[in-house]
């Protein structure tokens, strides 16, 4: 099976599926994308992916779209490690937990919203502020669920797909300055997450198109 990631290397998308890949134990080949050039608006790019965002994922020339699809797709087609429990509803919560993330949080904090908001006229200041209100009232959300359910990672004894998403949004929120104090639990959660070899793999930092400032 071949595959080709098309990435960016500190975006949080792109990050839940290399997590993903790595759990699975999946080789890939990386390609970068500039997402602060508009290299995702090119029409080679737009000719993979329509709605012009990362990551895209090729296998074997098909083109998957959307980080949690993708997940799902890893998930259906190499079962082991799985990223979903057996129990119906263990499933439903941890994929309520990864939604809050993709659908709460990240849609209203990424990089087009951003730069909507400054075409508004918004200040990085207010920018800033408004990424942290939303980061914070998602971790708010997912605090007493990781509580309730975690037993060292965000649910149970081994990455889901809840940490695939929590991961990258944890390091996101340390760009804009989010106080984690409140959040015991999230944070326990995390830093168990990044011990996990295939995890650390897949930081931001150790990507081929990563930029040190």
């Amino acid at each position: 099976m071949k595959l080709i990631l098309h990435s960016a290397w500190r975006a949080s998308a792109p990050y839940r599926v290399r997590i993903g890949l790595n759990l699975k134990g999946l080789a890939y080949d990386y390609a970068p994308l500039d997402l602060a050039g508009n290299q995702h608006h090119q029409p080679a790019y737009a000719a993979l992916n329509p709605q012009r965002l990362t990551p895209t994922l090729e296998v074997d020339g098909r083109i998957l779209t959307q980080s949690l699809a993708i997940l799902e797709w890893l998930d259906e087609t190499v079962p082991q490690p799985a990223l979903l429990p057996a129990d119906p509803f263990d499933r439903a919560t941890v994929r309520a937990m990864a939604e809050i993330v993709a659908c709460d949080i990240h849609p209203v904090n990424n990089l087009r919203i951003l730069r909507a908001l400054a075409g508004l006229g918004v200040e990085e200041d207010g920018r800033n502020a408004w990424a942290r209100r939303w980061i914070h009232d998602g971790f708010a959300a997912l605090e007493p669920m990781i509580a309730r359910h975690g037993r060292g990672y965000a649910f149970g004894e081994a990455p889901t797909l809840a940490d695939c998403c929590l991961v990258p949004q944890v390091y996101n929120a340390a760009r804009f300055q989010v106080d984690l104090a409140p959040f015991p639990a999230l944070r326990a959660a995390v830093a168990r997450a990044l011990e996990h070899p295939a995890i650390q793999a897949a930081h931001p930092n150790l990507q081929p198109d990563a930029v040190h400032a």
